[in-house]
């Protein structure tokens, strides 16, 4: 049966770390895919990419294919992990979109990363770490205040009627979980995949539209 709304699919990609190729990769291919299908579904995507100090919409809100292969070209990867600010955009694109726009229904936010975040909101914001009044270990936001950070950031989502998907790329062998955690909080769907698997996060996101 078709939509009588198409959805919006928001891509949060963390393309910060050794594996952030592979999750850009795999991220645009599901993107490029779904918009393929888009003339029968209406359905949309965003992209946001977060490394370095911020998160980034890339592709905004589009069914253009053209659009959203030129916008990918050549993105950056590398450095830090603003997890909590990917989290905050893309909630802020989420409720935009469902205010303004009249013909999107179900909003899904696809969460890709090893859930490994190192920079907190107050710099992504331009605000300075101030290792006096936060928790700090030599100079440096603590690993649980970047954790608790993230994660009270994802519980905002279910008051916005928004699914987020968090997709875990993270080695099980050194695993710290706050990507499951972070799906558990805003009572979103989890999956662990192995990062060099493209085809795993389409699959898995046709799968939740």
């Amino acid at each position: 049966m078709t939509r009588k709304a198409g959805a919006l699919i928001i891509f949060v990609v963390d393309a910060s770390g050794s594996m952030a190729l592979n999750r850009m990769d795999a991220a645009k291919g599901a993107a490029i895919s779904l918009l393929s299908e888009a003339y029968k579904s209406r359905d949309k995507i965003c992209l946001i990419s977060f490394h370095q100090d911020q998160a980034e919409v890339v592709v905004p809100p589009t069914k253009s294919i053209v659009l959203t292969k030129s916008r990918l070209e050549g993105m950056p990867c590398g450095g830090g992990s603003p997890l909590a600010h990917a989290l905050t955009i893309a909630a802020k694109v989420a409720i935009n979109e469902k205010k303004v726009k009249k013909d999107v229904g179900k909003v899904i936010v696809v969460l890709v990363t090893d859930g490994r975040a190192n920079i907190p909101m107050c710099i992504s914001v331009g605000e300075g770490f101030d290792p006096v009044l936060l928790p700090s270990i030599n100079g440096r936001p603590t690993k649980e205040f970047l954790n608790e950070e993230a994660i009270s950031c994802a519980k905002k989502f279910r008051a916005l009627d928004v699914n987020l998907l968090v997709i875990d790329t993270e080695d099980k062998f050194v695993s710290t979980g706050i990507a499951r955690e972070i799906a558990m909080a805003a009572l979103g769907n989890y999956y662990s995949i192995d990062p060099r698997d493209a085809e795993a996060v389409k699959q898995i996101t046709k799968k939740n539209i």
